[in-house]
């Protein structure tokens, strides 16, 4: 049983390593415009505990990590804290948006031994974390509250003590795996492919509404929590980590 379950879980890996690729996703450059940065909005300051701006995200927030033998393993997949500064007079509610933009957009190569997906590979928008309706008076999530461990089929979205949990992009490419698929809310961390040659950028944006519930309903995912954003954004911030299990590129960053 040990070994099958062992069997099931190495599976499992790859599917998450190639799977980023499996479905399809908004193309888009990095920085505001990826992620409905309002023109002219104030700044939120935005820390994520334990990396520091444009630096490596430690393996405890991954849900890969890197692996003596078949490259990676399941990783702690633990929400970092993440706190900001607090938003301008008229903020209701906040939200909290994890993307990663650097997904490639073919996955021919992926995780494919002897070869690598070239930088040069247009790439695609994958969510990690969607939290929106978060009480105004709320200014950070401690490290664990929404995620402390891969979990099969999903955490379920839906109010949280912390606010809206919506559904990120890991459901879409383990709808196929009996073993996995299902609704995946809130926080799942990094997973990019092992032979990637560029690093991924982790966006942690968050944002000062002047709502105190946007207008949405069910399973909210990346996309729709931000076209409901839209003309309610007073304010939003972020902070970027990066994350990569290919190893050259992650000794060039910084992992450890």
């Amino acid at each position: 049983m040990a070994r099958d379950r062992k069997t099931m879980w190495g599976t499992t890996i790859l599917l998450v390593c190639g799977g980023l690729l499996a479905f399809g996703g908004p193309a888009g450059p990095a920085g505001g415009d990826l992620v409905g940065r309002a023109a002219g909005a104030p700044a939120i300051d935005v820390t994520v505990s334990g990396v520091k701006p444009n630096g490596p995200i430690p393996g405890q927030f991954a849900f890969c990590v890197p692996a003596a033998q078949g490259h990676v393993t399941l990783g702690p997949n633990k929400n970092p804290e993440i706190s900001w500064s607090k938003g301008p007079a008229g903020t209701e509610s906040y939200a909290v948006i994890v993307v990663d933009p650097d997904v490639p957009s073919a996955f021919d190569a992926v995780n494919k031994e002897g070869q690598a997906i070239p930088a040069s590979l247009r790439r695609i928008n994958f969510y990690h974390w969607i939290l929106v309706d978060i009480p105004a008076a709320t200014t950070s999530i401690p490290a664990g509250a929404d995620s402390s461990g891969v979990t099969p089929h999903g955490k379920k979205p839906g109010m949280t003590k912390y606010g809206n949990r919506g559904v990120n992009d890991y459901g879409f490419f383990f709808a196929s795996n009996p073993a996995m698929k299902g609704d995946y809310g809130g926080y799942d961390g990094p997973c990019p492919p092992w032979n990637d040659e560029i690093p991924h950028h982790y966006h942690f944006m968050v944002y000062a509404l002047n709502v105190s519930m946007l207008a949405v309903h069910g399973k909210v995912n990346g996309t729709e929590a931000l076209r409901a954003m839209e003309n309610h954004i007073l304010a939003v911030g972020e902070a970027v980590g990066l994350y990569a299990l290919n190893p050259d590129i992650a000794k060039r960053i910084g992992m450890k």
